[in-house]
């Protein structure tokens, strides 16, 4: 349990680390974080409270779909935001491209192992995912259908907010699914198979 806890807080933070990454690399974030980026431009708020903001009103819309949220779930909506804002106070802005693409490289790949960490972890799904997975499960309709349509729609919406869309939005698009199937194997929890006990003869 210890090991899986510190595994769910590392990735999670990891996560928060990769989203300043991206922003600092400033050629285009994953979807969520344009839209993010979008809406925290409208408000002038942190991106780590709009983070946040946005994970819990995902959350309200898990009651309709009966879904229940895990302690990953929960610590989902709070540690990436948190991490995001304490890691951008570390990581200055940028100027050289080639330093910046390096560190968007990096981020797509921080990204993935943080992924793979956190749901390997074993503590539930983070709100978007339960939302996609609990739209599939009420409706039929296909994951690949209802992932592209959420991803879509929310990297339009925060573009015409004036979130940055760009290089690095294609690069994690095309490059998230199989860089977590890579790592998603290094970090699944399996349960600990206790040595046979020799048989007692009576």
């Amino acid at each position: 349990m210890l090991r899986r806890l510190l595994q769910l807080y590392v990735g999670l933070s990891l996560y928060g680390l990769s989203t300043a990454m991206f922003i600092r690399s400033d050629l285009g974030a994953d979807p969520w974080n344009v839209f993010h980026l979008g809406v925290a431009k409208l408000l002038a708020m942190d991106i780590g409270t709009v983070i946040i903001l946005t994970g819990v009103l995902v959350l309200l819309l898990w009651i309709p779909l009966r879904l229940r949220p895990g302690l990953g779930t929960i610590s989902n909506v709070i540690a990436i935001g948190l991490a995001a804002d304490v890691a951008l106070t570390f990581i200055p802005a940028i100027d050289s491209l080639v330093a910046r693409s390096l560190l968007l490289v990096s981020a797509v790949i921080v990204n993935a192992l943080a992924t793979g960490m956190y749901i390997g972890a074993g503590f539930g799904a983070g709100p978007r995912d339960g939302l996609m997975t609990g739209i599939n499960t009420r409706t039929g309709w296909s994951v690949r259908s209802v992932r592209t349509a959420i991803e879509v729609s929310v990297l339009l919406f925060g573009w015409v907010l004036g979130g940055t869309f760009g290089v690095g939005t294609v690069l994690y698009a095309l490059s998230i699914g199989p860089l977590i199937q890579i790592c998603l194997p290094w970090f699944r929890q399996k349960p600990r198979l206790l040595a046979p006990q020799p048989e007692r003869v009576v």
